[in-house]
């Protein structure tokens, strides 16, 4: 049987412990959220009476199997040691093991045993439970009118009710924006049916937008909710580029003056420069004007001026830069060059 509860803090890997009494002798340090794929540290503390020695520490598991047995001399020796745990501290009143890599069958509540001479056997326990982790790949460009999708993992599958993905504009509102529970219910809603989708899985999830738009980008938080662990969440944002298609014409706006002029609507702003072939008969470096539209988008011309007859020498090029293409495009002014 149990005795009172205390309670105690061991700082050690971050972990943060919580302590039960057992038999007035063993104090069992419980660790009770471990994370899949992640190191977990159990321990146990003894109070020994005057003229006791500790001969042998034994680590079992929840099947009662043993996991680590070994004797406390200077230094230790280990006569088994099961894969996956190691001996991380032992003292005369205490032993610490780590489980390296814990998995979901880890979860479970594990027993110390401290063969103690005269007394015989005192024993402590521990438990695990064990948590899930959520993994959503990071941070994503998509082009407007071609589809996108959003991955996210849990590696706890079996203890996923539902997952529902939820949408954060810049503005700061959320919406939901579909589901899928464990019994196969699956819900959009209704401002994004026709054109997203949403795997009917539970562990491996994928939000996918047929055509993305400029308002679909936003921060996407996948959202596992688990039984009995509660509600597990990742975010991830999207960010929607528009490519320019840019397009140039020229005029003579004086006598001795020619005005190219080539524009490119994108999101984000286009950066425009000019190729002359080296040819230094420009009037001046280009100017260029930036105007935002209600769509997200910004149009951006670059003029250039120049003498009327560069254009028959040389050609000139409107150079235009974008984070969303692979290379520049470049437009010539006069095409028959």
């Amino acid at each position: 049987m149990c005795g009172p509860t205390v309670s105690l803090c061991l700082l050690l890997w971050m972990v943060v412990m919580r302590v039960s009494r057992t038999q007035g002798q063993v104090a069992a340090l419980t660790a009770p959220h471990a994370e899949v794929g992640r190191p977990v540290l159990i321990g146990c503390n003894l109070t020994m009476q005057t003229g006791e020695t500790v001969k042998q520490v034994r680590w079992l598991d929840r099947h009662k199997r043993l996991l680590l047995a070994y004797l406390p001399t200077v230094p230790v020796r280990v006569s088994h040691q099961a894969p996956g745990v190691q001996l991380t501290a032992s003292h005369s009143d205490g032993s610490h093991i780590t489980i390296t890599t814990v998995r979901p069958e880890d979860e479970g509540c594990y027993r110390c045993v401290f063969d103690v001479y005269p007394r015989g056997p005192l024993e402590g326990t521990t438990c695990i439970r064990v948590n899930g982790r959520v993994h959503m790949e990071g941070n994503q460009t998509a082009v407007s009118g071609k589809p996108a999708t959003l991955s996210c993992r849990y590696n706890l599958p079996e203890k996923v009710q539902q997952v529902l993905w939820r949408k954060t504009a810049e503005q700061g509102d959320t919406t939901t924006v579909a589901s899928f529970t464990k019994h196969g219910s699956h819900k959009t809603e209704e401002q994004y049916r026709g054109r997203v989708s949403l795997s009917r899985t539970l562990g491996d999830t994928r939000l996918t937008i047929q055509e993305v738009r400029t308002e679909d980008e936003a921060c996407y938080t996948c959202e596992f909710h688990t039984y009995p662990d509660g509600t597990r969440r990742d975010r991830a944002c999207l960010s929607v580029y528009v490519l320019p298609k840019p397009e140039v014409s020229h005029v003579t706006s004086s006598p001795g003056v020619g005005e190219a002029n080539c524009t490119a609507r994108s999101r984000p702003a286009a950066e425009i420069t000019w190729n002359v072939g080296g040819d230094n008969r420009t009037l001046g470096p280009p100017t260029a004007s930036a105007y935002e539209q209600g769509d997200g988008t910004t149009v951006v011309t670059s003029t250039l001026l120049f003498h009327p007859a560069l254009l028959s020498d040389v050609s000139v090029q409107c150079v235009v830069h974008h984070p969303g293409l692979e290379k520049p495009l470049t437009v010539s002014v006069n095409t028959n060059n």
